[in-house]
């Protein structure tokens, strides 16, 4: 069957399969202008890449952490490797030196915590100060009522109204790690917060919610990519052209 991809019809003919993959596409129009392409701002495009590199820094402390640095392991094999080096070193001298590796990983990890929290609050100062028809919640309104409301574009609409509404999840995804990772670092400070063991469980529930958010959009920009949004990385890079 031919694709029909014409008007507001665009892709009704397509495999429900294809509908479904295309619908986490980041879509290079605006719904209010749908022949313009969409333009980024420095400040955002500077956040989104400053923000990739701080989560990844940090999800990668805590791969490490988790793996290479875990357990009794770890400290065998740096008791193996500093006796071949002719060191006399104890099974426990091993381990207390695997620990300190751990913990300085681990300060690494909260120190990426800091900077995601600051560009929280960057993010949210570009909600109030940045460039208007740039800011989340104003295209989530509009989407919504282009596609409720005055029923216009709806394919667009209803594809931007997800996504960004993902995006919103994604940020609030980001506070509650932030919250979170406050409180697990604070708490030989705070009594009340030593037996809320919860808080672990939630910060580290919402990191595997961040990684499939992640993935998903991973996901979305490779789709767009080789279809109908070519060109949406360097979008994100120079801003977007003319």
């Amino acid at each position: 069957m031919n694709n029909v991809c014409c008007g507001n019809n665009a892709y009704f003919t397509k495999p429900k399969t294809t509908l479904y993959m295309a619908i986490i596409e980041p879509e290079k129009r605006e719904v209010v202008h749908p022949y313009q392409q969409k333009k980024y701002s420095a400040a955002l495009r500077l956040w989104h890449w400053i923000n990739l590199l701080v989560i990844s820094g940090s999800l990668l402390t805590v791969l490490l952490n988790a793996t290479i640095l875990d357990g009794r392991e770890s400290g065998t094999f740096i008791q193996q490797q500093l006796q071949k080096a002719g060191a006399a070193v104890t099974e426990d001298q091993a381990r207390a030196a695997s620990r300190g590796i751990r913990d300085e990983v681990w300060q690494v990890h909260i120190y990426c915590g800091y900077t995601i929290i600051a560009l929280l609050l960057f993010r949210l100062a570009l909600e109030f100060f940045g460039v208007t028809d740039q800011k989340l919640i104003r295209k989530i309104k509009a989407a919504y009522h282009y596609y409720f409301v005055i029923k216009k574009e709806r394919k667009l609409a209803k594809h931007e109204l997800f996504v960004k509404s993902l995006y919103a999840v994604f940020y609030c995804m980001l506070l509650i790690m932030a919250i979170t990772g406050l409180c697990m670092v604070f708490e030989d400070d705070v009594p009340a917060l030593k037996n809320m063991h919860f808080i672990r469980e939630i910060h580290e529930f919402t990191m595997y919610l961040i990684l499939t958010f992640i993935a998903v959009h991973l996901a979305g920009v490779y789709l767009a990519e080789h279809r109908d949004s070519k060109g949406i990385v360097s979008d994100m890079i120079n801003g977007g052209r003319k």
